[in-house]
């Protein structure tokens, strides 16, 4: 009996991890706001791989930028970081 060899290809689309942050931020939410849009994902990561890198491209800004740690620091989207959403890149 011959056998018949099935291959499957999978095509996985990733979304930049800003992306999903910009998404994320429809408004001004509070330091938890991201990772709770983002998923069970660790806080520390986002923190220092993409909330960071966001903040220094420009993209997202802190509404209290002279205290970073304020209980009351909350994020949101720079005019940059709309452009960049609606890109979707």
């Amino acid at each position: 009996m011959g056998g018949t060899t099935e291959v499957t290809t999978e095509v996985t689309t990733e979304v930049a991890p800003e992306v999903l942050l910009l998404q994320a931020l429809t408004t001004a939410v509070s330091g938890k706001g991201p990772q709770a849009a983002m998923g069970p994902r660790n806080d520390e990561h986002i923190r220092t791989a993409i909330l960071a890198p966001a903040i220094a491209a420009g993209l997202v800004e802190m509404t209290i930028p002279n205290s970073p740690n304020s209980r009351l620091q909350n994020y949101r989207r720079t005019a940059k970081g709309e452009r960049r959403l609606r890109r979707g890149k």
